[in-house]
C-alpha cells in the first residue's frame, strides 16, 4: 500500500517477475479496487488503491478510504503490510497518517522505498537514512527498491515470505 503513483502495481510486477500482471499507469489513481494476486498457493499479494492525490473524481477517492480501512481491520488472513514510500520524497502527511493507523491496528509493516533507480548511490543512502531516522525505524524494516532495475526486490520478497512463514507457524 502507499500513496497514489508510488509504484505499488509496478513493484508487484517486479516481485512476481511479470511485466503486465498488475496494471500500471503514469496517471495517479489507476488502481481503483482491491486486487488479489495468489502466489504458489502460499500467499496472496494485495494491491490497494493509493491514498492522497489521484486523477479521479473526489467521490471515487472518498470511497477508497473506507474500502482500505475495512480491508486492513477485518481481513483475517492479513499477515502484514508493505508500505511504499517514494525515496525521492520521503513520508507525506498521508503516509504518516497511514503509519499511525497501522500501528493502532497492530499490523506488522515493512517499508519499501521505491524509485531508487532515479537517485545516485549517495542519494539513496541519504534518503534511506533520513526516512529511517524520521520514522524511527530499524534498518531491517526498510528496503530500498526499484521496479525498473529490480534492486531490492529479492530482499523484499524474502522478507515477505519470511513474514508469511512466521505467521503460519
Amino acid at each position: 500500500m502507499g500513496r497514489s503513483n508510488v509504484g505499488k502495481s509496478s513493484l508487484i510486477n517486479a516481485l512476481l517477475g511479470r511485466k503486465r500482471l498488475a496494471r500500471v499507469s503514469k496517471t495517479p489513481g489507476r488502481t481503483r479496487e482491491i486486487h488479489f494476486y495468489e502466489v504458489d498457493e502460499r500467499l496472496c499479494l494485495v494491491d490497494l488503491p493509493g491514498y492522497g492525490f489521484a486523477s479521479v473524481p473526489a467521490e471515487v477517492r472518498q470511497r477508497w478510504t473506507p474500502l482500505i480501512e475495512s480491508y486492513l481491520s477485518t481481513s483475517p488472513g492479513l499477515v502484514g503490510v508493505v508500505l511504499l514510500l517514494d525515496a525521492r520524497r520521503g513520508p507525506s502527511q498521508d503516509d504518516r497518517g497511514m503509519i499511525d493507523q497501522l500501528a493502532r491496528l497492530g499490523t506488522p509493516t515493512l517499508f519499501a522505498l521505491t524509485k531508487v533507480d532515479k537517485l545516485s548511490r549517495s542519494e539513496r543512502h541519504r534518503a534511506t537514512r533520513s526516512i529511517q531516522e524520521t520514522l524511527e525505524l530499524p534498518g531491517d524494516q526498510v528496503v530500498a527498491t526499484s521496479a525498473v532495475s529490480g534492486e531490492g526486490t529479492e530482499t523484499l520478497w524474502k522478507s515477505v515470505v519470511s513474514a508469511v512463514e512466521e505467521a503460519a507457524s
